[in-house]
């Protein structure tokens, strides 16, 4: 064994060209492209290595996708992995929840405003995520979109508007009722699905084959407009809120409006609907409507904000409904119910709130623990629950940890004050919090308790069903 105390006994030092190839390629696997180019000119040896394609940039793919996604499925295999590896960082955006926002369409999509992208085994899966109407947990997970990348690596994104089409190994693209679509990033939370064009004819997949637009161009079929790298990205909590600018088209008529009326002539107004008429005649039928999607970040809890994130639960009325509870950078919290944006004041009206997100420890006053056992826990009928063999959740014998004080309404509430606009008791809640994480709330007008869970777990939604099932 070595002495390292002693300087005259020859020791062996390894450097990083010393490990076997594979080692090398692991340890590379870990950094970051710039990082890459920075090592790559440390020697000449390690330029080549930078470029060997099915080598490092395959290790840094698998690495970082291959537990989510077939790497070598995609683009046919037939894509250089340094290629795949740009792509995938930008479809990596995609992953998570959106929602629908803007005003409604022919597309049918309000009434399911909430979409989820997830990794499928050679593309990247969009799909509709909407309650059930049975009265129980489950959700309708209809899948709607897809994008995956041709032999060049271009990008192939096909829409099924009906949700028809089902999610599996071989999508068949050359269906007519599916369409050929752009995806746009508007900023690093916002992205548009629109029909793709080609010279002014909007076309689908059962439209003859017309030669690609490059990726990145404006017709591009995925186009990443922040001009930013959109790894590592950290979004602003934007429920429902619209970033960027609005689409080229949409920019277009505006000018072409505004255009005609300040033009010469009274008939301004009459000339900019005929070109309308004309621009539509020309463009053909559209299949699908412009949609706008934001993005809705931080959807599960964390240990210093145990309540955030997407939930669902049977409401007042019996029904399955999803909510968001979101934490303000003040120390309060507010839930919303998953709305399309689109609806009136469904952006404003919170179904609680509170300026104090502090929890409170048990054991409780005798009074708190009156309040909370003699409420009804909300839950799917036992009937239906068994029909569906369905585990009726087991909060009311779970007991409680921790409570919160909320109101549901931005009324300011002062007790015996004179300009004091709500009864606080029709305003006053609890949060309760069980041992598992989940909680439930209710209000001192009512005599029930709003049970909440988790809508998706570990990157898969839970209870999923078909629509129709």
């Amino acid at each position: 064994m070595a002495n390292w105390s002693d300087p005259n006994e020859e020791t062996s030092c390894f450097s990083f060209a010393d490990f076997p190839e594979d080692v090398q390629l692991c340890i590379l696997s870990f950094l970051t492209p710039s990082d890459l180019s920075s090592f790559s000119c440390t020697s000449k040896c390690f330029v080549s290595l930078f470029h060997r394609d099915s080598k490092l940039w395959y290790a840094m793919c698998e690495r970082k996708w291959g537990s989510k996604t077939n790497i070598r499925k995609w683009g046919s295999g037939k894509i250089g992995y340094k290629l795949l590896f740009k792509i995938l960082t930008e479809y990596e955006n995609l992953i998570g929840f959106w929602r629908h926002s803007g005003a409604p369409n022919s597309n049918n999509l309000s009434d399911s405003p909430l979409v989820f992208f997830e990794w499928g085994p050679s593309c990247v899966t969009g799909s509709r995520v909407s309650p059930s109407e049975n009265g129980t947990y489950n959700v309708i997970k209809s899948p709607f979109i897809w994008m995956s990348l041709s032999s060049q690596g271009e990008a192939l994104n096909y829409l099924d508007p009906d949700c028809r089409a089902r999610l599996s190994d071989s999508l068949d693209l050359s269906e007519k009722d599916l369409v050929h679509v752009n995806v746009s990033f508007m900023g690093k939370g916002h992205v548009v699905v629109e029909e793709r064009k080609e010279s002014g004819i909007w076309i689908d997949a059962s439209s003859s084959q017309s030669p690609e637009t490059k990726r990145g161009g404006n017709n591009g079929s995925f186009a990443n407009l922040s001009g930013e790298d959109s790894s590592g990205v950290e979004f602003e909590n934007v429920m429902g809120m619209e970033i960027g600018s609005p689409p080229e088209r949409l920019m277009s008529e505006i000018y072409q409006y505004f255009a005609n009326r300040t033009s010469p002539g009274a008939c301004g107004e009459r000339a900019w609907r005929r070109q309308r008429r004309r621009d539509k005649a020309r463009q053909g039928k559209r299949k699908w409507e412009a949609e706008h999607f934001v993005k809705i970040v931080n959807c599960c809890p964390t240990p210093s904000r145990p309540l955030q994130g997407l939930w669902k639960g049977i409401c007042d009325y019996m029904n399955l409904d999803f909510y968001l509870v979101a934490y303000d950078d003040i120390g309060g919290i507010s839930c919303r119910r998953v709305g399309d944006s689109s609806k009136p004041f469904s952006g404003c009206a919170p179904v609680f709130w509170t300026s104090d997100a502090t929890l409170i420890e048990s054991p409780f006053s005798a009074e708190e623990e009156n309040l909370y056992n003699t409420r009804i826990h909300l839950r799917p009928p036992i009937s239906v629950a068994n029909d569906i063999n369905e585990q009726l959740p087991s909060t009311e014998n779970e007991g409680v940890s921790r409570m919160m004080y909320i109101n549901s309404s931005f009324d300011l509430v002062i007790p015996d004050h004179a300009g004091t606009s709500a009864n606080p008791r029709h305003v006053e809640g609890r949060i309760w919090q069980y041992a598992s994480g989940t909680f439930g709330f209710g209000f001192l007008r009512n005599n029930f308790v709003v049970d909440l869970k988790h809508i998706a777990e570990n990157g898969c939604i839970l209870d999923t069903i078909e629509r129709g099932g």
